[in-house]
């Protein structure tokens, strides 16, 4: 019997991994992200021109053989650009995801297993929080607190780390009034062991489905905030300081100086999204 549970688990784990690699949406999702993960690590190596470089000769460049993507107003490559660009978002969305992920499912966790009080405060947090858009949220501490990749991240994971809070409270609440969960008590086990070596390894699947959601959404934060001008400053090849950079161009018919950036992002949102639905279609079925 004591092998029963391992080989249980084993066995569900290997019906969650053939589910994933049926699933379209899974598949799709992370050739998309795979993709952009590579030129955010390697990109440098093998665009055809330096992302930095300009080309006043060259400036509004529409996309051809030399250019496949155009040049923009100071002449440099925009394919460069776009592939090189990835790497900023690639890093500062997944870093904030991964510091929400930690504040709200600790946050979460403390809510559903103490409930009372603490329940009662951590709700009202997430009802103020929602009632603001994480953007303008994000805004109001970046102008308090200044300009810089590492504000960013953290405002957007503790903006983000509260809704991810309610999915994990919901989840433990759930979870509480199970046998194993009276059964550790029972061994006088404390809260602490109870809520994170119990419980927590028990809610993983909504957790890693709620991650990868809110990843999307920070993709997404962080371009905003770069084209309003609160993210990263010029000459950064940043996708959203890309397109706030050449908007005013598109009036004259220069299309090209922002659509690939725009379909850039687009695109990893997309992937992310995907790759969101294909885990919640394998760690449900």
């Amino acid at each position: 019997m004591t092998n029963l549970a391992p080989a249980v688990q084993w066995s569900r784990r290997q019906e969650i991994f053939f589910a994933l690699f049926r699933s379209s949406s899974f598949l799709v999702g992370m050739t998309i992200v795979l993709f952009w993960v590579i030129c955010a690590l390697f990109g440098r190596s093998f665009v055809p021109y330096d992302p930095l470089a300009e080309d006043i000769l060259n400036a509004l460049g529409p996309p051809s053989l030399d250019h496949w993507f155009g040049t923009d107003q100071l002449g440099r490559d925009i394919f460069s650009r776009v592939i090189v660009g990835s790497r900023d978002i690639l890093t500062v969305a997944p870093l904030a995801t991964i510091l929400a992920t930690v504040f709200g499912t600790v946050l979460g966790l403390l809510a559903g297993y103490f409930r009372g009080i603490v329940d009662d405060l951590v709700s009202r947090l997430i009802e103020a929080k929602m009632a603001i858009p994480s953007v303008v949220v994000a805004l109001l501490a970046i102008v308090a607190l200044g300009t810089s990749n590492m504000t960013v991240i953290i405002v957007i994971g503790l903006s983000f780390g509260t809704l991810i809070a309610r999915t994990v409270r919901s989840a433990v609440l759930s979870e509480r009034e199970l046998d194993y969960v009276a059964a550790a008590a029972l061994r006088r086990e404390n809260a602490a062991h109870i809520m994170f070596f119990e419980i927590l390894p028990n809610i993983i699947p909504p957790i890693l489905v709620e991650s990868t959601v809110r990843l999307g959404y920070a993709i997404f934060a962080v371009a905003t905030l770069s084209f309003i001008g609160f993210g990263l400053q010029p000459p950064s090849p940043d996708w959203g300081l890309s397109i706030s950079t050449n908007y005013g161009m598109t009036s004259g018919g220069y299309w090209w100086t922002v659509l690939f950036d725009a379909l850039a992002i687009a695109s990893l949102v997309v992937g992310v999204n995907l790759l969101a639905d294909g885990l919640h279609g394998a760690l449900d079925g």
